[in-house]
C-alpha cells in the first residue's frame, strides 16, 4: 500500500497508511481497517475505534484524549510516548474487551485506563503511568492446545498506584521496579512473578498468591504474610525480613 497523508476529515485512512501531524476530533472509525497504519505526532479527541482492526498499527507521540478502543483488535500494536489521559482527570481511555495480545506500550500516560475483560497475553508496558488503571476480568494467558496454558505479560518500571489488578493471573510475569502502592491485588496470582525493586506499600493483598515471587529490593513495609493465600519460597533480602516480621507483630531485637 502506498503512503496516505490525511489533511483532516472523518474518513479513516487505508491500511498501512502513514499519517503525521494531523488532528482528528470525534472521528468515528468504528469497524475501520487500520492494520499496520502509522500515526506520528497526531491528536485524537473523542475518537471511536470500537471494533476497529488495528493489528500492527503504530502510534508515536500521539495524544488520544477521551478515546475508546472497546472490542478493537490491537494485536501487535505499538504505542510510544503517547498520552491517553484526559485533561479533566479521571476519564481514561477504554480498551474494554479489546484484543491486545503482544501489544507494546512504552512511556505512555494511561492514567485511569480501562482494560476490563481485555485479552493481554504477552502485552508489555514499559515506563508507563497506569495510575488507577482498571484490569477487572482482563486475561494474561493463552491456551495452546487442550492441556497447555501459558501466561505472559510485563509491567516494567510502571506506576500502578491505585490500579485494580484484583484476581489478575500474572504468575511468572515481570513487574520489575513497578510501583504498586495501594493497588488492589486481592486474589491475584503472582506466584513466581518478578517484583524486584518494586513498591507494595499498603497494597491490598488479601488472598493473593505470592509463592516463589521475587521481592528482593522491593518496598514491603506493611505486607502481612498472613493475608496471602501462598508465600512459600518467597525471595527477599536479609534487610527485608525485619519489615515482614514487623508486619506480623514480631518484635525483632538485635543479637546481644
Amino acid at each position: 500500500m502506498g503512503a496516505v497523508f490525511l489533511s483532516g476529515g472523518e474518513a479513516p485512512p487505508a491500511p498501512g497508511a502513514r499519517i503525521a501531524g494531523e488532528s482528528f476530533t470525534a472521528a468515528q472509525w468504528d469497524e475501520a481497517d487500520l492494520g499496520e497504519a502509522v500515526f506520528e505526532d497526531c491528536v485524537f479527541e473523542a475518537a471511536l475505534f470500537t471494533t476497529a482492526d488495528l493489528c500492527g498499527a503504530r502510534f508515536v507521540r500521539c495524544r488520544l484524549a477521551r478515546c475508546a478502543f472497546a472490542h478493537a483488535d490491537l494485536r501487535g500494536a505499538q504505542f510510544t510516548d503517547c498520552v491517553f489521559a484526559a485533561a479533566e482527570g479521571r476519564l481514561g481511555v477504554s480498551f474494554a474487551f479489546g484484543r491486545l495480545e503482544e501489544s507494546r506500550f512504552t512511556r505512555c500516560d494511561l492514567t485511569h485506563a480501562r482494560f476490563e475483560a481485555a485479552s493481554l497475553y504477552a502485552a508489555a508496558f514499559a515506563d508507563c503511568n497506569l495510575t488507577g488503571a482498571q484490569f477487572a476480568r482482563a486475561t494474561f494467558f493463552r491456551a495452546f492446545g487442550r492441556s497447555v496454558v501459558r501466561t505472559a505479560a510485563a509491567f516494567v518500571d510502571c506506576d500502578l498506584t491505585l490500579a485494580d489488578l484484583s484476581g489478575a493471573g500474572l504468575a511468572g510475569c515481570d513487574l520489575s521496579r513497578s510501583r504498586l502502592r495501594e493497588a488492589d491485588l486481592t486474589g491475584a496470582d503472582l506466584e513466581g512473578a518478578i517484583l524486584a525493586g518494586g513498591d507494595l506499600f499498603q497494597a491490598l493483598v488479601d488472598g493473593a498468591r505470592l509463592a516463589g515471587a521475587d521481592l528482593r529490593g522491593a518496598e514491603v513495609s506493611g505486607l502481612d504474610l498472613r493475608r496471602l493465600a501462598s508465600s512459600q519460597d518467597l525471595k527477599i533480602t536479609a534487610a527485608q525480613q525485619f519489615r515482614l516480621l514487623d508486619a506480623l507483630g514480631v518484635d525483632v531485637h538485635p543479637d546481644p
